[in-house]
């Protein structure tokens, strides 16, 4: 028996070949300085913590028990892979994470060899691990590949998709479903460990196996029922029958926190060289700190935190968050209005809608991970008359973007997008940027497409959309605050498609689409002070454009720069196929279209993102002068 030892285990691992080194009854103290560790180094930064907590000891037996990276290990979502990164030899870049120039808070390919699937977003894990066990078979390999999923992800039907598909094939891979809300059915203590070490070690599969040859030689009307007769005293004790339909076998539950549980276990799964797997464990969210355990959300996202007393670091702006004007809008809409129902897929509290389901309750519906469910089931709401607001993340939408274009688009059917997260987010990186949704919205026929410049501006939109029944119509807002406005008590309807002039010029026009209008007003007072005469217009809308406002802009102005925070396709490259369609492009003026950079940007602050994207104040003054030619500048500073 090895003695505990005083010194941290944890500052002798580098690598998993360091952990697996180790004794395994020093595992359990390894997992507790491990836990302490991520606390600490979280305090610090900020992140996700919660699911990190819950897999630590998960997270120890995984490495200890698999040879990664050659056994490939794929975290789903990834925001519980926080341990993974300090046990692969990211320990001291820790400090780093979802700082610019530092780690991810995702797994990433590039990162690590230890990932060797990236993931932002929920439910890829099983159809990438039997992506790559696949190709282990058709390379006559033999190492192991495990897909970790969890934390609501098996609430997406892409994650049933590939165990139908892995079932089908009878591949090699284990499944580990991390069951952190206890959503399947809880551990029941030793008997239940007992089980799933049984039903997971070689004498039963042994036994099991001839069983299933014995029915071979039964009477057809005998073999069905032997079959189902073993299944069902499984399933009896286990709870596997679901699964073990899908083809898997299923061991569990099991508690994911105990690791002479884990450990044999996953042991004799690896050792299994059937076909696929899944293993239940149950864990506990924000496992091993009090104000995490304690917390509605377990701790999933945090700002920097004191570790004694749990408190939160909390933003010092006045102006409230546009997540925040939303929900408050749509409960003023709703409380005008009862065919309003707000519908969000495992987000209530980052779109806000935690709010109105509290106002609500029943015209409410989380309908889980699950995008495209929610648009389809907003649209056969709309068909029935009610007004469904659909409150999803930019970059989620994309998940359902093939039931926008069927489902509601091709059927005209007025379901409202609310579309929160647009353009750069920050610290969670490309995954979760909206940068795309104006170029695959505005593609669409007869869909509405609207941006918010302001707080106040997303108030009116809100209003507008419920008040808009010729069809589907979409708003995009991004993350954090507002910019200070005085907010109205309830929003205005807005013509649709008409934009503003917010400043009057005479020789440069900016059209801003979006948050990029308080860059914009800026920029135009630093070119007025060149003499460069600027008028400022709010766009409002990508679709339909305000033809007539933009076509003054043409002819009034030298330059007509565009601006948006969102990717090459979208509202500027609609502006240009319009002018150049109605022949506003023949008499020179010069148009500066303003985007996304075409590439994936890496995580930083919000505000440093948007200067490496060329967004900010001075890219647009830098834009306009090029566009005017060095000379002009030279006359100017002159």
């Amino acid at each position: 028996m090895a003695e505990t030892s005083i010194t941290p285990l944890l500052d002798r691992i580098q690598n998993p070949d360091d952990l697996r080194g180790l004794e395994e009854e020093q595992l359990p103290q390894l997992a507790d300085e491990l836990r302490a560790d991520l606390i600490d180094q979280i305090s610090r930064t900020g992140g996700h913590l919660g699911a990190g907590l819950g897999v630590v000891e998960l997270t120890v037996a995984l490495h200890y028990v698999f040879d990664t990276p050659r056994d490939r290990l794929i975290w789903d979502v990834s925001h519980q892979a926080y341990p993974h990164k300090i046990l692969t030899g990211r320990r001291d870049r820790m400090k780093t994470i979802r700082q610019e120039g530092g780690l991810s808070g995702f797994a990433k390919r590039g990162e690590s060899e230890y990932d060797p699937f990236g993931a932002g977003h929920s439910s890829t894990s099983i159809s990438a691990g039997l992506g790559m066990a696949v190709a282990r078979d058709l390379a006559r390999g033999s190492n192991n590949v495990v897909a970790v999923i969890g934390d609501g992800a098996m609430s997406a039907g892409m994650a049933y998709e590939a165990m139908n598909n892995a079932g089908a094939l009878d591949a090699r891979l284990i499944v580990i479903l991390n069951d952190n809300d206890m959503s399947i059915a809880p551990p029941t203590g030793a008997m239940s460990a007992y089980l799933a070490r049984l039903v997971s070690g070689k004498t039963y599969r042994s036994l099991r196996d001839r069983a299933k040859n014995f029915t071979k030689l039964l009477p057809d009307f005998m073999r069905e029922g032997a079959r189902r007769t073993e299944e069902y005293t499984r399933a009896f004790f286990t709870g596997g029958t679901l699964f073990e339909e899908l083809g898997f076998y299923y061991v569990g539950p099991i508690d994911g926190h105990d690791l002479t549980h884990l450990l044999p276990i996953l042991k004799n799964v690896r050792d299994a060289k059937t076909g696929p797997i899944l293993v239940h464990v149950v864990t506990k969210k924000g496992k091993g700190y009090e104000p995490a355990e304690s917390s509605a959300d377990k701790y999933h996202g945090v700002s920097k935190f004191d570790v004694i007393t749990g408190a939160q670091s909390k933003s010092k702006a006045n102006a409230p968050s546009y997540t925040g004007v939303f929900a408050d809008s749509l409960i003023r809409e709703a409380e005008e209005d009862d065919r309003i129902v707000a519908v969000n897929a495992a987000m209530p509290a980052g779109t806000g809608l935690d709010k109105f389901g509290a106002r609500f309750p029943e015209r409410t519906f989380d309908v889980g991970i699950a995008e495209q469910h929610a648009v389809t089931f907003c649209a056969g709401l709309a068909s029935e008359g009610y007004r469904p607001f659909a409150a999803i993340y930019s970059t989620f939408l994309q998940r359902g973007y093939d039931q926008v274009v069927h489902d509601v688009a091709i059927q005209h059917l007025p379901v409202r997008f609310a579309i929160d997260r647009a353009g750069f987010v920050g610290a969670d990186g490309p995954t979760h940027a909206g940068s795309f949704d104006v170029g695959f919205l505005a593609a669409l026929p007869g869909m509405v497409v609207m941006a918010a410049s302001d707080e106040a501006e997303l108030r009116h939109m809100v209003r507008t959309a419920a008040a808009y029944d010729d069809g589907p119509i979409a708003f995009r807002y991004p993350r954090g605050n507002g910019v200070g406005v005085e907010m109205p008590e309830r929003g205005e309807i807005l013509s649709i498609g008409r934009g503003r002039v917010v400043k009057e010029g005479s020789k440069v026009a900016i059209l801003a689409l979006g948050t990029r209008l308080a860059d914009a007003m800026a920029a135009a007072k630093e070119l007025d002070g060149f003499g460069l005469s600027t008028t400022v217009a709010d766009a409002r809308f990508a679709k339909p454009l305000d033809t007539a406002l933009i076509t003054r802009l043409a002819r009034e102005h030298e330059v007509l720069v565009t601006i948006e925070e969102g990717a090459v396709g979208g509202f500027g490259s609609h502006v240009m196929q319009f002018l150049a369609m109605n022949g506003l492009l023949d008499r020179g003026l010069k148009v500066r279209p303003m985007a996304m950079v075409d590439d994936f940007v890496n995580h930083a602050a919000p505000e440093a993102m948007i200067v490496q994207a060329g967004l900010d104040t001075r890219a647009i003054v830098d834009t306009v002068f090029r566009a005017l030619g060095e000379e002009a500048k030279r006359q100017m500073q002159a």
